[in-house]
C-alpha cells in the first residue's frame, strides 16, 4: 500500500537533520504538547463541570450554558456550579464530573483563607492574585491566548511581507527603490504611541490588537524576501522561463518562491517568540488585551505591584522562559535543518 503522504528526498533529509538536533526536537514536542492543552483549556480549568448526569439526561456546562430551573432551581438565570444550593439539587438526582482545577480564569475564590493574593496551596496550587483568581487557570488561558496571537499575527506578517519582498525583489528598479523609502518611514512610525491613541478612543482587543500589529509587523520578513528574489531573478531557469512566455506571477509563486521560503521559514520561530514578547509588553503596559482578560503581561504586571507575593512574578517569569526557549530552540532546530551547507554528520545531537 502505497502511503499518502511521502517527503522529498530533499524534504526527507531536512526532516532527519532536524530529529537529530535532540534540543529541538523534543522542545518542538513540549511545545506541541502544552499548546495543545492548553487549547482544552476548558475542560483542563473550569469552574463548571464537563458533564453533568441529571435525571437520566447528560449535560455539559463546560460549553453549553443552562439556566438554574434546567437542575430543580428557581431562577431562570444561568446556574452558577460554585452555589452550593445548586450543587445540591444536581447531586440529589445525578452527578458530576469536574475538570483537574475547579477554577477559570475570571473565578473569584470568595472562600480563602485570606486576603488575596494569597501563597500556593492544595487548593490553589499557584496561589491567587490580588482579586482572588486562580493563578494556575489564568497561566493556562493566558499561555493559550498569547500563543494564539503569536501565530496569527506570524501568519499575517509573514504573509504579507513575503508578498511585499518578491514583488519588490523580482521586479527591481523603481518599484523596489519607492517600496524601500516606504517601508524605511513605515518602521519610523511610533507603534507605542499610535497604541496609546487607540486605547484612549476604542477598547482594545484581540482582534484589533492584531490588526495594528500587523500594519506594523509584516515588514520583519521583507527584507530577507526581498535578498531572495534579487539574487534568483538572474538565475538561468528565470530567464529560460521568461524567454518562454511564463508568466510574471508564475515565475515568482512556483519558481522562485520556494526558494525564497526557505529562509522565511528559518526566521519564523523567531518571528512568533517576538510576537508573544510584544503581546507580554503591551499587556505589561496596560495597552494590550481589555482587563480582566488572561494575560501573562498582566501577570507580570500584578508581581511588580505585590513585591510581597513573589509566586506572581516568578511563575510568569518561567513560564515566558520556558516559552521563548522552546521556541528558540525550534527555531536553531529549523535553521541547522534547512543550511545546505550542513550534513547529517554536522547537525548536533
Amino acid at each position: 500500500m502505497r502511503p499518502i503522504f511521502k517527503l522529498g528526498e530533499l524534504n526527507r533529509r531536512r526532516w532527519d537533520n532536524f530529529k537529530r538536533n535532540g534540543r529541538g526536537f523534543w522542545s518542538l514536542w513540549i511545545f506541541l504538547v502544552l499548546f495543545v492543552l492548553s487549547l482544552f483549556a476548558e475542560i483542563v480549568a473550569n469552574d463548571k463541570p464537563i458533564v453533568v448526569s441529571y435525571d437520566g439526561s447528560l449535560y455539559f456546562p463546560a460549553f453549553i450554558t443552562y439556566a438554574e430551573t434546567t437542575f430543580g432551581g428557581e431562577f431562570e438565570s444561568a446556574a452558577d456550579y460554585t452555589d452550593p444550593y445548586v450543587l445540591e439539587l444536581i447531586e440529589e438526582k445525578g452527578s458530576m464530573v469536574w475538570p483537574p482545577i475547579r477554577y477559570s480564569h475570571d473565578t473569584i475564590d470568595f472562600q480563602l483563607d485570606g486576603s488575596p493574593p494569597t501563597a500556593p496551596s492544595f487548593t490553589h496550587w499557584l496561589g491567587t492574585d490580588d482579586q482572588g483568581r486562580d493563578v494556575l487557570a489564568r497561566v493556562i488561558y493566558g499561555f493559550r491566548v498569547s500563543v494564539l496571537f503569536g501565530l496569527l499575527l506570524t501568519f499575517f506578517s509573514t504573509v504579507i511581507g513575503v508578498l511585499a519582498g518578491a514583488v519588490q525583489g523580482y521586479f527591481g528598479g523603481m518599484l523596489d527603490l519607492l517600496a524601500q523609502r516606504f517601508i524605511e518611514i513605515w518602521q519610523g512610525l511610533p507603534v507605542l504611541f499610535l497604541l496609546i491613541i487607540m486605547a484612549s478612543v476604542i477598547q482594545p482587543g484581540f482582534f484589533s490588537l492584531l490588526f495594528l500589529m500587523t500594519l506594523f509587523g509584516w515588514t520583519a520578513l521583507v527584507g530577507v524576501v526581498r535578498a531572495e528574489f534579487l539574487r534568483a531573478r538572474n538565475f538561468e531557469y528565470v530567464r529560460a522561463a521568461r524567454a518562454l512566455g511564463v508568466s510574471d506571477t508564475v515565475i515568482i509563486f512556483r519558481h522562485t518562491l520556494p526558494n525564497a521560503m526557505v529562509a522565511t521559514v528559518t526566521f519564523m520561530p523567531f518571528v512568533l517568540s517576538g510576537s508573544v514578547t510584544t503581546l507580554t509588553g503591551l499587556d505589561f503596559l496596560g495597552l494590550g488585551l481589555p482587563p480582566g482578560s488572561p494575560s501573562l503581561g498582566e501577570l507580570l504586571k500584578q508581581g511588580r505591584d505585590n513585591l510581597h507575593a513573589p509566586w506572581l512574578g516568578l511563575t510568569a517569569f518561567v513560564v515566558l522562559a520556558v516559552m521563548l526557549s522552546l521556541l528558540v530552540f525550534v527555531g536553531e532546530a529549523v535553521r541547522d535543518a534547512l543550511d545546505p551547507r550542513k550534513t547529517f554528520s554536522q547537525v548536533t545531537a
